[in-house]
């Protein structure tokens, strides 16, 4: 049986090719603005006048395509960083607009770039890590943009996993991993000073706390801080009196963005990311503006930045059933100047509404969620898609969703699950999942694929379960440990060992490793409960057609944890399809790779649950 939609089918290329524009930034003058467009369908940047129709490229990437970059303060760079085939071997460039010369600033083999700070009040500075001296831990530099002169400011002790930098742009505060998968926040009176420890969190605060930016005088640092709490507050700690006070807080969900003033440094804004984000003003004078903001666009926004002067914000709004628009928005006036939107092709086409979800998982914990159905008369019994997120400390949020958008297009409900170990539900939620791979955080799909039937939305012979890193992982677990559940899965970099996992992860996680340990297991003690909790060693129960994509250069999870389970189901006569993709890493930069993996994931599902698929 083939799924009835008479609504037009979305392209493929629409959908997961380049947006045609993307990601704008006001230059720190307010003058220009800079954006992501394809130059012979590779991104780089483009920059023209506010208030022009003209603009030009002005980086020239001939490969991956540029996915990140900013403003120097100088406004005269466009910095941006980019890896080789997905390495993550980050190294960062900064474009001179006037010569439109590229200079590559950290030309270091098999070494990581992470940008830690920039600070209009220092506009030829900028502060990076890397980990050039010890490839498990990154130290601080000093760039000076002119000149690229790098000045060591900060020597990591082999434990800190984040640095936070005051506002004199000094390297004062770090979050320091312990041993038992806790944290502890360091500061330091000055750069020469020692380092002194000021409090810890316990491994299960760990994921929902840690320092975020000192105050402006630097005698207060503001946390974010789950003690005493279920959910991440936002609190502010004086250091000298070790006085507290919460600024923002939410029962149930953890602090989001927070929007700082750039000279003041004070608290303006605070979000929680609920079934959609919600913003809790703290700061008067920008009431009117977000006001004024929330009247342009019914989208979930945020401010993705804002000019020297404050007098121009750049808005992005994303609604769940059309692209991304963004705007200049200028509070003087309080007038909004359209930009443009990502992808205007979109428009062309009827897309789904995205509804928030929830059900009770079979322990009684109360589970969140997304479900996509397709536009159309048909809303029950149908095939469906599991889209599982990976991380797993992540989640699922409301809004424009290309995968979904797909699947529903297709004509399958699309299920996105916030499971337990899922992060911003607080650490009740986040802990619920430690040791839980490939168990309980599998039941809450189980059990959410089963509401879904009960609901009546979906066809219980027609499931599919689909997903990349962990949700690769949740395919494998579900092809492996549930095989009667599901029709057929499709696991994106997905890790199918959980030992071969641990031990190879990039040096530069080790501060990261003894929180892996304990929320999954520890591979030197705990070979055995490892091993029942990864899918390679159930291959013999798979039954299902299965589809595995892979990255050659992933550096998170390598390609033996494809290759191995791909070995093992060809051994056993296992139907199954895979796809090694030679120039890419953990997931597809590549809109070409990007845009054949899906069209074999949509074939293999028509196939095997009666959607439709593009030609």
């Amino acid at each position: 049986m083939t799924v009835s939609n008479n609504t037009e089918l979305i392209p493929r290329r629409i959908l997961f090719g380049n947006p045609e524009k993307a990601s704008p930034r006001i230059s720190p003058d307010g003058t220009r603005i800079a954006y992501l467009a394809p130059v012979n369908n590779v991104l780089n940047v483009w920059v023209g006048d506010i208030g022009s129709d003209e603009s030009h490229p002005v980086t020239n990437d001939t490969e991956r395509g540029i996915r990140f970059y900013f403003w120097a303060f100088d406004n005269k760079h466009i910095l941006y960083v980019q890896d080789v085939g997905g390495n993550e071997n980050w190294r960062l460039y900064a474009t001179n607009l006037e010569t439109r010369e590229t200079r590559d600033l950290t030309p270091f083999e098999d070494v990581q770039v992470q940008p830690v700070d920039q600070d209009k009040h220092f506009p030829d500075e900028m502060l990076i890590a890397m980990n050039k001296e010890n490839p498990q831990v990154h130290d601080v530099y000093h760039l000076h943009l002119a000149s690229g002169e790098l000045t060591l400011v900060a020597k990591n002790p082999g434990n800190v996993a984040g640095w936070i930098v005051d506002t004199q742009f000094k390297v004062r505060g770090a979050m320091a991993a312990r041993p038992d998968g806790g944290m502890d926040l360091l500061v330091r009176d000055s750069e020469q000073a020692e380092w002194r420890h000021i409090l810890g969190w316990d491994s299960d605060d760990a994921l929902t706390s840690g320092g975020l930016f000192f105050s402006k005088d630097g005698e207060s640092i503001y946390l974010q801080d789950s003690r005493a709490a279920n959910a991440g507050r936002l609190v502010k700690l004086n250091l000298n009196t070790n006085e507290q006070s919460v600024i923002a807080e939410d029962a149930q969900y953890d602090v989001g963005d927070v929007m700082v003033h750039p000279d003041t440094y004070e608290i303006q804004a605070v979000a929680f990311n609920k079934d959609r984000v919600e913003w809790q003003i703290l700061d008067d004078s920008i009431q009117l503006d977000f006001d004024r903001i929330r009247d342009i666009h019914a989208g979930d926004f945020s401010i993705i930045n804002r000019d020297n002067a404050d007098e121009t914000w750049i808005v992005a709004f994303v609604p769940d059933n059309g692209p991304i628009p963004y705007y200049a928005y200028h509070r003087k006036s309080q007038s909004a100047d359209f930009l443009f939107v990502n992808r205007p092709d979109l428009n062309e086409y009827t897309l789904a509404h995205m509804q928030p979800i929830t059900y009770t998982a079979r322990d009684g914990l109360t589970i969140h969620g997304y479900l996509t159905l397709p536009v159309g008369e048909q809303q029950s019994n149908l095939p469906m898609v599991v889209n599982v997120h990976g991380g797993p400390w992540a989640r699922d949020s409301w809004g424009l969703n290309p995968e979904a958008q797909w699947l529903a297009n297709r004509g399958y409900a699309c299920l996105q699950i916030n499971y337990r170990g899922s992060t911003g539900y607080g650490k009740e939620h986040l802990n619920a999942g430690d040791k839980e791979w490939g168990r309980k955080m599998h039941y809450d799909l189980v059990d959410g694929v089963e509401w879904a039937i009960k609901q009546g939305f979906a066809d219980p012979k027609k499931v599919a379960i689909y997903g990349g890193s962990y949700g690769g992982y949740a395919a494998l677990v579900g092809a492996t440990f549930t095989p009667d559940l599901f029709a057929c899965a499709v696991d994106i970099v997905g890790p199918s060992n959980l030992i071969t996992l641990i031990k190879t992860i990039p040096p530069y996680w080790s501060t990261a490793l003894a929180s892996f340990q304990k929320r999954v297991g520890n591979a030197d003690t705990e070979e055995e409960f490892l091993k029942s909790r990864s899918p390679l060693f159930a291959v013999d129960n798979i039954k299902i057609p299965m589809l595995i994509a892979q990255g050659a250069n992933d550096p998170r999870v390598k390609q033996a944890e494809s290759e191995q389970i791909v070995e093992a189901m060809k051994n056993k006569g296992i139907d199954h399809e895979y796809m090694l993709f030679p120039d890419e890493g953990h997931g597809f930069a590549k809109p070409e790779n990007r845009i054949k993996f899906y069209a074999a994931a949509e074939k293999f599902l028509a196939h095997n649950l009666g959607g439709r698929y593009e030609e």
